[in-house]
């Protein structure tokens, strides 16, 4: 394990598109990256048999999944040649339309990137402790299962 410091990965709320442009545009001064992949996961207004979705409540156990996504990335940057990684996923109410997940990788190879990219964002979604409780048009809840 490297001496690399678990990141919060967590914020409140959807994930401006200011954030993630700013997060983009940080990043024309690294010279070395050839490639970047970024995955932006929305909210959908999914119909249900308890009605129409209209946002999910996201909550975690943010101490053990700081210590998991954190070996995630170890395990990542293992595998792939990344210059760097970025993970942001909300937390609270976000509403459908807005963005719940963003993930950001750079590499010098536009393969690597895009491969550590997918296989982030599939671990996390599989290995993270995050529940997300859809709200309906209703105000009714249920809890989201994951596909």
């Amino acid at each position: 394990m490297s001496e690399r410091k678990a990141k919060n990965i967590f914020q409140q709320g959807a994930i401006p598109a200011t954030f993630i442009s700013e997060s983009i545009q940080k990043h024309s001064s690294q010279t070395t990256i050839g490639g970047h992949s970024i995955f932006l996961g929305q909210v959908r207004a999914d119909e249900t048999e308890n009605g129409k979705v209209k946002a999910i409540d996201f909550t975690a156990f943010e101490d053990m999944a700081h210590e998991k996504m954190h070996l995630i990335r170890e395990d990542i940057f293992a595998k792939y040649p990344l210059n760097c990684m970025h993970v942001h996923h909300s937390l609270g109410v976000v509403h459908s339309g807005e963005i719940c997940l963003f993930v950001f990788t750079s590499s010098a190879h536009r393969k690597a990137a895009t491969a550590a990219c997918e296989e982030t964002v599939e671990r996390l979604k599989a290995e993270l402790p995050i529940w997300g409780k859809e709200i309906m048009e209703n105000d009714e809840t249920q809890w989201k299962v994951n596909k």
